[in-house]
């Protein structure tokens, strides 16, 4: 007697993971299932031909869980790896972008600041630094004209020339 299941597209992956199970316990054997179409439209999964189903198609997985081709060719052992190696490179062009763009917030971020001392430099008025003790040293006019031209020179490498 043979048993039919009908199968919505959300059961679908659920078979593949299924089969997949069973072929690696039995990796000498290949595994065929029947998929046809039933009475009123729905897709059938079978490990039996099915009597009254149309559109039958046979579906052979190797033991790896792959699904078998009649036209591979024999000393082939891996028909993935030419898209494993590609899905492999594009994870890895993701992470190197995902770096660059961290990296980027990062020197606009410096930049930003950069600009902000230079405009507080640019204010006038008292300017100081904060000392190892926490103390306030004010800069006399050679200091800040000093610290406006390393400012400006860091803007102009790190920040692409922008000027304030």
């Amino acid at each position: 007697m043979a048993y039919a299941i009908q199968i919505n597209t959300a059961a679908k992956m659920l078979i593949s993971t299924a089969c997949m199970l069973v072929l690696s316990m039995n990796a000498s054997q290949a595994v065929q299932v029947y998929k046809s179409i039933g009475a009123h439209g729905e897709v059938k999964y079978s490990q039996h031909a099915p009597q009254n189903g149309k559109n039958v198609e046979l579906l052979e997985f190797r033991s790896d869980g792959r699904q078998s081709n009649a036209g591979e060719m024999a000393g082939k052992t891996d028909a993935n790896q030419g898209s494993t190696q590609s899905a492999e490179e594009q994870r890895v062009a993701q992470l190197e972008a995902r770096i660059k763009e961290q990296e980027a917030q990062a020197n606009a971020q410096r930049c930003q600041s950069l600009r902000n001392n230079l405009t507080n430099l640019n204010v006038g008025g008292r300017i100081y630094e904060m000392d190892a003790n926490g103390n306030r040293q004010y800069l006399d006019g050679r200091e800040i004209e000093l610290k406006r031209e390393r400012v400006q020179q860091a803007i102009d490498q790190y920040c692409g020339n922008a000027t304030i």
